[in-house]
This record gives C-alpha cells, structure tokens and sequence, in this order.
C-alpha cells in the first residue's frame, strides 16, 4: 500500500488505536516514525515502543497508554500540522505551545527531530509536524 504522508498515517493508526481500545499498535517502520515514536515513549503518552526488524524495512510496535484502567487513553488528541500539501515552517521564537504549554508539538530541526520545549532551548525552529495533548 503506498501512503502519501506517512506521518499522518501513523496518526490515524494511534488514534484509531485508541478509539478502538487496543494495547497495542503495529505500523511499518521509517527513521522519521522511529523519531516521532521515540518522543512520545519520552514524553509519557506511550507505555513502550519496539522496533522489530522483519523484511527489508521492518515495522513499529507501540504499547499504547491508558488512564484507569481502559477507559480513557492518556493521549486526548493528535492533529497533523505540517503536510505536503502545505508545509508549515517556524523560528524558534515563533514556536506554537500546545494548550499553553500542556501539550507538545513535534519540530522537524536540523538538529533532529525534537519537541517544541527542547528547540526553544536549542535556539532553533523548523517544521510544525504535529501536535500532542
């Protein structure tokens, strides 16, 4: 299946993940997912992320995180900012802050893939991927 933005894919996959109550979620793999996957382990709204080598490209498993028990996922909400079709760039003095600061927002630096917390500090901007609360 060929997919045009592979981050929203990935997205889609945790938030109907979620909706559907499941423990666990498997995607395909790229270093850009491996990246964003990383950041949300780090973060605390994922239990653990695994990458498992099968085939030429290998996939991601991600164990997904839920307060009381199943009923509510930790994660509220996931929006995709930057796509293809609309690329959305930010300095670092222009960098958005999710609900105030609750939430986090994934910059593509050229430092790597980072939150919107850790580029301030790093004094660098780039691209909006996506935002997280």
């Amino acid at each position: 299946m060929i997919v045009n933005d592979p981050i929203a894919d990935m997205l889609a996959r945790i938030r109907n993940a979620q909706v559907a109550k499941h423990d666990m979620v498997v995607m395909p793999a790229s270093n850009i997912k491996k990246a964003i996957a990383k950041i949300l382990q780090a973060e605390g709204y994922v239990k653990s992320v695994d990458f498992v080598k099968d085939g030429p490209q290998g996939s991601i498993k991600i164990a997904l995180k839920y307060v009381n028990g199943k009923q509510q996922p930790v994660i509220a909400g996931l929006k995709r900012v930057s796509r293809p079709g609309l690329r959305v760039y930010a300095r670092c003095e222009q960098l958005p802050k999710v609900l105030g600061g609750l939430g986090v927002a994934i910059i593509s630096t050229p430092k790597g893939l980072m939150t919107d917390k850790q580029a301030r500090a790093a004094s660098v901007g780039g691209e909006v991927l996506a935002y997280i609360w």
